[in-house]
């Protein structure tokens, strides 16, 4: 349960975002809150990742937010139902945590402790960890931390020492990286970092216990805007053979690894020689450009799946 009848409801979902793109998850949540009926405001913080969506009616956050899936929203990084925010007394802290949580009615299976992904939420670190083991004894004495309580998890926002707010998740409608953002080790071997573009986009699209048979050694892929070779590299290191398409010159290691065949042509009007295993694409052009490129791949089979980054506008992405 997420609400008492005697206790404080949840009135608002709380999203996190990377920092400067607050105003376009506004804009993608008020778009859904109106397909699906809802009234509501965006609330947000400037730079630090964080929108809030205070609803504006009766009917409790909790239905919205099982509404909104967060599988479909591009911008947010996690999604939560959330209690107003806490006020908090320096030298007393937790109590003003505790009592939230138990007039919220609320249970769960863990605690996450979370910061806006800027320098002044990282400063907040020693506090957190100060705070962690006492606030998770006193829960489990209440009853609100528990072994099972369907997989459901507090979320703590810290935005500053004295305030913080309180949010739950629910399995199947989170992200399960803490912040929202997966943390991938920038493999120096590779020639551009743009190489992690592509293993972020494996990892959200292709469960990691089917990469060994789809994306596996020996496939053909090819790569068009290919150069240096950052999504390349990461094709060869699984043991593809790739078409590296791309007018620019590639790192040299890559060429020699045997596994690369570099073609100085344009990525819109090469055709493959015959069906390939894989095409991924991170041309700068037009989002409608290359999206109608994308369909002519598919719709003629050139290829069995397709990954592909587009170039939002930086004044209107959404």
């Amino acid at each position: 349960m997420c609400v008492t009848k005697t206790g404080v409801s949840p009135d608002q979902l709380l999203f996190y975002c990377r920092p400067g793109f607050e105003d376009d998850l506004s804009g993608e949540l008020m778009f859904h809150a109106e397909r699906l009926g809802w009234q509501g405001h965006v609330k947000s913080l400037t730079l630090q990742g964080i929108v809030r969506f205070v609803v504006d009616e009766a009917r409790p956050a909790n239905l919205l937010h099982r509404e909104l899936r967060f599988d479909e929203l591009i911008f947010a990084r996690q999604s939560l139902v959330a209690l107003p925010v806490l006020s908090l007394e320096r030298d007393n802290r937790l109590s003003g945590i505790v009592a939230q949580v138990i007039d919220s009615g609320w249970s769960f299976e863990a605690v996450w402790h979370e910061t806006p992904d800027t320098n002044e939420g990282k400063a907040l670190a020693g506090l957190i960890k100060a705070l962690t083991r006492p606030l998770e004894s006193l829960l489990r004495k209440r009853g609100a931390l528990r072994r099972k309580a369907g997989g459901r998890r507090l979320h703590m926002l810290w935005t500053a020492g004295d305030s913080v707010q309180l949010g739950m998740s629910f399995p199947g409608n989170r992200s399960e990286l803490p912040g929202g953002i997966r943390r991938l080790r920038f493999p120096h071997a590779a020639p551009s970092r743009s190489t992690l573009k592509l293993e972020e986009a494996w990892h959200a699209f292709i469960p990691r216990d089917e990469w060994d048979s789809r994306l596996a050694q020996g496939m053909q892929a090819a790569d068009l805007g290919a150069a240096p070779g950052g999504w390349t590299w990461q094709l060869v290191n699984r043991g593809m053979h790739v078409y590296a398409i791309d007018n620019g010159p590639m790192q040299r290691e890559l060429l020699a690894s045997g596994l690369v065949e570099h073609l100085r042509e344009d990525g819109f009007t090469w055709e493959p020689p015959s069906r390939l295993d894989w095409l991924v694409c991170d041309m700068v052009d037009k989002p409608t450009r290359v999206t109608a490129h994308m369909q002519h791949w598919l719709t003629r089979r050139w290829c069995s799946e397709a990954i592909f980054n587009l170039k939002l506008p930086m004044k209107r992405r959404w």
